[in-house]
């Protein structure tokens, strides 16, 4: 079933378009990387979405629903939760305080009580592999770790979809491939849908079940992976030339 449709979004930012008329579907339940060079509007597209930035034009329906216009928060409390590459966290607060707040304020339907909150919190901890740090202070943890936080906040929401924006940018190969494992697990535990901008290649390939490829804010090519990037306009956008691989 289709979980969120795009039709001819736009996003102008002083009249030019860095999303230029992008059309596709997500499916329930799919893991869909949607990646490109630097500038092809990756991360607009991902904030027109959530409602960071919402779109100048163009459908965005998320169970069949309109949501092109609302605000992030009532996206977020329709199922739709953002992750972005640099961590916002509240650094004056636990790290189990940080993500009671995504419980609390990011809930899908009615707003939890404060105990299903703190439950919802541990649980997500424990899920992303921070439960040791729910006491400790926010600055006691490393990026990788951070970002982690911040996934944890989303999920103790409960969404229905998890948009990422190169959360997996910058780290070793240890770290990659738990933030690989964490993902697949929370779609194939949590049910949760993903759309996830990336750069790191060996992620994209061993994970994303699905391409969308932009380049100067349109759809260059959507498909399986190994057929996407192995596709000649695609090794050009990134390369400039075609006698070259991904």
């Amino acid at each position: 079933m289709t979980i969120l449709e795009l039709v001819d979004v736009e996003k102008h930012f002083g009249g030019l378009p860095a999303v230029d008329r992008v059309s596709f579907g997500v499916q329930e339940g799919e893991i869909l990387a949607l990646v490109g060079p630097n500038g092809a509007g990756k991360s607009t597209l991902l904030k027109a979405i959530s409602g960071m930035q919402p779109p100048t034009r163009g459908s965005v329906k998320f169970q069949r629903q309109e949501i092109a216009g609302l605000k992030a928060h009532s996206v977020r409390q329709k199922g739709i939760s953002m992750v972005l590459q640099t961590p916002r966290v509240f650094e004056s607060m636990t790290v189990q305080e940080n993500v009671v707040v995504g419980a609390t304020f990011g809930a899908v339907g009615h707003r939890p009580s404060t105990q299903a909150a703190r439950q919802r919190a541990e649980e997500a901890l424990g899920f992303v592999g921070l439960g040791d740090f729910a006491e400790a202070e926010v600055g006691v943890l490393n990026l990788h770790q951070q970002r982690f936080l911040e996934l944890a906040r989303a999920l103790a929401g409960r969404p229905k979809m998890l948009l990422l924006d190169e959360v997996m940018a910058g780290l070793n190969d240890t770290e990659l491939q738990a933030s690989i494992d964490i993902v697949r697990t929370a779609r194939d535990q949590l049910g949760v849908t993903v759309i996830w901008v990336e750069h790191v290649m060996k992620a994209v390939m061993s994970l994303a079940e699905r391409v969308v490829v932009l380049d100067l804010g349109q759809l260059l090519a959507d498909g399986e992976p190994t057929e996407v990037m192995s596709d000649p306009a695609v090794v050009t956008a990134y390369l400039g030339t075609t006698e070259a691989t991904l």
